[in-house]
């Protein structure tokens, strides 16, 4: 089932996730609809407080971007094919490498774009949605798409890390999109 997307200015997109157990109900059905919904909005990525649930859930499907890439950029970055995989109670153990920029965006926040600055590796701690635990490093597209949902379950956005100036540049349309002033091609909530 598609899932409405909860825009900038809700709560739930401010509040550091909890962790789940193995019993959450219907785990692997709502898996199953952040899958559909993530893809449904042409997503690579999607976090459960975009979903109005506050848990630390986020699934990732990086080779989305890499089926997508123009020619030339064939090869570019070390991660290629990508991964596509689900996280839980995710911890970040070590961020490596030089930061890199990207122009990043996100479903909450539609009609923004911005560069972010990220470490080019990240390693992170995680259960999958059998909750096998995992700790594995991803470098490249990859990274960025995890440290960015990860960002999600800790309470921020990717505006958190642009420059103050250039957030206060965007404020006024970061107010349109809290207001539902915004146009989408896919379903979203706004804060009242």
């Amino acid at each position: 089932m598609i899932l409405p997307i909860v825009a900038y200015g809700a709560p739930v997109l401010r509040k550091i996730a909890k962790d789940i157990t193995p019993d959450y109900p219907n785990l692997q059905k709502l898996v199953a609809d952040m899958w559909e919904t993530m893809y449904a909005s042409n997503g690579v990525g999607l976090a459960a407080p975009q979903i109005n649930k506050d848990i630390r859930l986020f699934v990732v499907d990086s080779t989305q971007i890499f089926a997508n890439q123009d020619e030339e950029d064939k090869g570019k970055y070390p991660d290629e094919p990508g991964v596509k995989k689900v996280f839980i109670n995710a911890v970040i153990d070590e961020f490596d490498g030089e930061d890199w920029p990207y122009n990043e965006g996100c479903l909450s926040i539609p009609k923004i774009r911005e560069d972010v600055f990220r470490p080019e590796e990240v390693t992170i701690t995680y259960v999958d949605e059998n909750f096998a635990e995992h700790t594995e490093t991803f470098t490249g597209i990859t990274a960025r798409v995890i440290q960015h949902e990860y960002d999600h379950i800790e309470g921020k956005l990717f505006i958190d890390h642009i420059k103050p100036f250039r957030r206060k540049l965007l404020q006024g349309k970061l107010s349109d999109i809290s207001k539902g002033k915004v146009n989408v091609d896919y379903k979203m909530t706004f804060a009242k």
